[in-house]
């Protein structure tokens, strides 16, 4: 964009950057007060998984930046059709990994007697059968898949090494809000980019136009 005269410095395609975030963040707000975030359901299943996320500075060195030192963790829930297709993730920054602060947020957006896979944690298996979900385990310090029931969580792993690329290329995860953002973004890709009859521009484009009308 540099090359063409799109943009004159780094600082300007920053600024346009940021500009394409918010439209894509306030998209997605004018989504959920109109219709919520809701996986699972009869054709199906969601695999649940947390993941951390750390700013890495380059080649080690330099200031945070108002970045944070510590790991920050992204709960995940990601929808999968039974024939394997993969659908719409939900991903929120959460500031623990304990049953108070994520079973809440199954709960929110994942439909009643769905069929959930995760790993073994407990807080998982003694809250998730009392609140009318089936639940699925498998035991990662042994084995990949359980050989009992086929559940495995290779869904939403593979998943959060995309996020994880995606956020580093952009080299954008240096402040809680930056990595708010960008979570949103991926949402918006997935259950508004895509969906779209011209796919992910056309849906941006049309954004556009609702927001600054």
């Amino acid at each position: 964009m540099m090359t063409d005269d799109i943009a004159a410095s780094t600082t300007t395609l920053s600024k346009m950057a940021k500009k394409l975030r918010d439209v894509c963040v306030e998209a997605m707000e004018r989504r959920k007060r109109r219709k919520e975030q809701r996986l699972g359901g009869q054709n199906e299943f969601v695999v649940i998984d947390e993941s951390h996320f750390r700013h890495k500075r380059k080649y080690g060195r330099g200031r945070m930046a108002g970045g944070w030192k510590r790991k920050k963790w992204v709960f995940g829930m990601l929808g999968v059709k039974h024939r394997g297709q993969r659908t719409m993730p939900v991903l929120r920054l959460v500031e623990r990994q304990t049953r108070r602060e994520l079973v809440p947020l199954i709960i929110h957006h994942v439909r009643t007697g769905s069929t959930i896979l995760s790993d073994e944690w407990r807080a998982y298996r003694q809250a998730l059968p009392a609140f009318g979900y089936r639940h699925y385990t498998v035991n990662h310090s042994v084995t990949y898949v359980n050989a009992e029931t086929g559940c495995h969580t290779q869904h939403i792993e593979r998943a959060w090494r995309s996020y994880k690329e995606t956020i580093s290329r952009l080299r954008e995860n240096r402040t809680e809000d930056l990595l708010r953002d960008h979570l949103i973004v991926i949402e918006w890709n997935e259950w508004l980019g895509k969906k779209h009859h011209n796919g992910p521009l056309g849906r941006l484009l049309h954004d556009i136009a609702k927001q600054y009308k």
